[in-house]
């Protein structure tokens, strides 16, 4: 019998260690992937390459991925973390049990689906509200940086695409800060009700501070799903030229991953490489999201007592 313990516990170690090697293996293979076929676009002359001059051709791109992005989660994250708390604190539990379902479902939905739906009913739906923003903000200082410019007529904007992407991460970070919340110590939240709290209070005193690492790590989820989307953005975005910050134009700033998949099948020799490049920016941007999740992580874990 412990003979067979000691083997089941060795082969778990191996699965495991194997699985934790394979993930290295997998990511260096990506990153050398990346580095080795963009060499060519950052060593050429920029009168070479098909796209013009690198760098001034890729910092719009790079920006409107972050810019759609930031947007996105401006929106997901309140609404997210608000029915997060509202299941696992508020909702009696069948209604929890079908608003759980139906989140996960909403989280299975191909991004295409997102795309068609943007197009074919969000934008049009919008693009009135729309008008009226640019009517009502356009010409108000500061406002009219986001506001201003000629509205669109079709709705298909970088303010559209970012609510098509906030629906689509929104599942992500809600799964994941319901499954946090729930993991709450039961003597923590009794202890704050206990003291004459509200359960606002109690959540805001128990529930919040020791969710916020769960939080943190749920919305770097959602964001790399946000930096990373392609067919949403590109079938949702009618992209322009440059990057600006005006929300309501019928020329927007254009994502990496959408640049990439529109002018992809079309690309040949030096082409291909540029646009290899930009997808090695986005992966250094991804990157740089994940490191920097984990230490907000690390610094908020042992305050919070989810360590």
């Amino acid at each position: 019998m412990r003979d067979r313990r000691r083997f089941g516990d060795s082969l778990f170690k191996g699965v495991a260690t194997g699985s934790g090697t394979g993930i290295l293996l997998i990511l260096a293979a990506v990153a050398t992937f990346l580095v080795g076929l963009s060499v060519p676009a950052l060593t050429s002359k920029p009168e070479d390459l098909p796209y013009g001059p690198f760098w001034s051709w890729v910092v719009p791109y790079a920006l409107g991925t972050i810019w759609a992005a930031a947007l996105a989660m401006l929106f997901a994250v309140p609404v997210a973390v608000g029915v997060a708390l509202f299941i696992s604190h508020y909702a009696p539990r069948k209604l929890a049990q079908s608003l759980g379902y139906v989140i996960d479902l909403l989280a299975a939905v191909p991004s295409v689906v997102f795309g068609l739906w943007g197009i074919n009913v969000l934008a049009p739906m919008v693009q009135p509200a729309f008008v009226w923003l640019n009517k009502t903000f356009g010409t108000v200082p500061v406002l009219g940086w986001f506001f201003g410019g000629q509205a669109s007529g079709t709705g298909r904007t970088i303010l559209t695409a970012a609510l098509v992407l906030a629906v689509m991460v929104l599942p992500i970070i809600t799964a994941v800060s319901r499954e946090v919340f729930l993991q709450t110590p039961r003597l923590h939240e009794e202890a704050s009700l206990a003291l004459g709290a509200t359960r606002w209070e109690m959540i805001r005193q128990a529930v919040l501070p020791f969710g916020t690492p769960g939080i943190v790590s749920a919305c770097m989820l959602g964001l790399g799903r946000a930096l990373g989307e392609t067919m949403a953005v590109a079938m949702v975005l009618s992209p322009g030229d440059g990057f600006h910050l005006e929300l309501l134009t019928s020329s927007n700033p254009n994502s990496i991953a959408a640049n990439i998949a529109l002018k992809f099948p079309e690309a040949y020799g030096l082409g291909v490489n540029q646009l290899i490049a930009s997808g090695l920016i986005l992966f250094v941007i991804t990157l740089i999201v994940n490191m920097a999740a984990r230490a907000i992580v690390a610094r908020r874990a042992e305050f919070s007592g989810a360590n």
